[in-house]
């Protein structure tokens, strides 16, 4: 499978020391992963048997006594204690709290409650009588009274506060007219004090001082930065040059003649090494499966044949006799043990029950027969038929 897998990948042109590396690489690396293989292959046989023979059977063990201790305690405690407590306690609270509140919420709350509607439908109807018969009338003469202060209030509002009211409006509307026009006249003569005593002169200082100055100071700031950006330019060419010739090319030139070719030669070296593994690791899987069956053939010769041959010739006859001869015999006498018993304790059950019912005799007496009643009814052969007659007049 390797061989096809490897005669299917592309070939790829390799250089004399590929090959020369390969071998020698390849002998050593098999040499030294075929002991690991198999003790590997050792351990992993060993933690399989360990696995099936040990860990689940001790697991289960374990889980069955984790069931043991922790489950069924808890279970058998919930389902025999805990349950029919509950059961008692619940009866005991329907006896005690819920039979003796429904007795009084019956026989007490709801006469008690019966006797308070029939009080306040008493109260509603007294009420009612005196909002009829003697508010309603008070009512009516108030709402009379506040009427006619209504009709005096109106009649004094227009009459003497609405011309009172306009005689006050049109005086307000002549103070805030002459204060207006008073206004307009100090806003227009400050305005022109301000445009020729403030803003004129300030636009001529600004045009014919300020900005000749301002555009020599630009000027001569920008000829500086020029200076500063061509001496600065100079450092750095200088400097970069510096740092390419000293720095640049020399680990350039290391990079692509030394650490390059080193790369790739261990590059080679560590791909070489990997295929080796693998390829050493799968012959140490062939080598020690093969070891592995051999070891088994000679176990299975050495003790598995003898162990299976003792148990087939002499085990198994053995066993046989021993259960036709001991274990079937012991078995039925058991078996006839048990029959005895529980015919005796059968016999024991009727002899408590049948003295139980004589007890019960002697002390409450014969339980009485019933009798039969007269359901004047004809008997089974004297039934209605369509051609007799069974009634008292037609009888014969």
């Amino acid at each position: 499978m390797d061989l096809e897998k490897a005669s299917a990948r592309p070939q790829q042109p390799e250089g004399c020391l590929v090959v020369a590396i390969r071998i020698p690489v390849r002998i050593v690396v098999l040499v030294l992963v075929v002991p690991v293989r198999m003790v590997w292959d050792a351990l992993v046989v060993v933690g399989r048997f360990l696995n099936d023979a040990v860990l689940r059977p001790l697991g289960r063990a374990l889980l069955w006594v984790g069931r043991a201790v922790f489950v069924w305690p808890f279970v058998g405690l919930w389902r025999y204690v805990l349950v029919p407590l509950g059961k008692g306690l619940g009866w005991l609270a329907t006896v005690l709290v819920v039979v003796p509140l429904g007795w009084l919420y019956r026989y007490v709350l709801t006469p008690l409650g019966h006797g308070l509607v029939w009080l306040v439908r008493g109260l509603g109807a007294g009420a009612a009588w005196v909002y009829a018969r003697v508010l309603t009338p008070i009512g009516h003469g108030v709402v009379w009274l506040l009427r006619g202060l209504g009709a005096g209030a109106a009649w004094v509002y227009a009459r003497v506060l609405t011309p009172i009211g306009h005689g006050v409006v049109w005086l307000l509307r002549g103070l805030g007219a002459g204060l207006a026009a008073l206004g307009v006249g100090i806003y227009t003569c400050l305005a022109w004090l301000a445009r020729y005593l403030l803003v004129v002169p300030a636009m001529w200082v600004y045009e014919w001082v300020l900005t000749p100055i301002g555009r020599a100071i630009a000027w001569c700031v920008r000829g500086v930065a020029w200076c500063i950006a061509m001496i600065v330019t100079g450092i750095g060419m200088a400097l970069y040059w510096t740092t390419r010739v000293l720095l640049v090319l020399p680990a350039l030139a290391l990079w692509r003649w030394v650490l390059a070719p080193l790369g790739r030669f261990l590059a080679v070296v560590a791909r070489e090494i990997g295929e080796a593994l693998g390829h050493a690791w799968r012959i140490a899987g062939h080598i020690s499966l093969a070891v592995g069956r051999f070891l088994a053939t000679l176990f299975r010769w050495i003790f598995v044949e003898p162990v299976r041959w003792v148990y087939q010739t002499v085990l198994t006859p053995v066993g046989h006799a021993v259960r036709d001869l001991v274990l079937r015999p012991v078995a039925e006498a058991a078996r006839s043990v048990g029959r005895a018993t529980r015919q005796a304790l059968r016999a024991a059950r009727e002899s408590a029950r049948q003295a139980r019912a004589d007890v019960r005799r002697m002390i409450f007496g014969e339980r009485g027969q019933p009798q039969m009643v007269d359901r004047r009814e004809p008997p089974g052969h004297e039934t209605r038929t369509l051609g007799r007659s069974t009634t008292a007049l037609t009888k014969d």
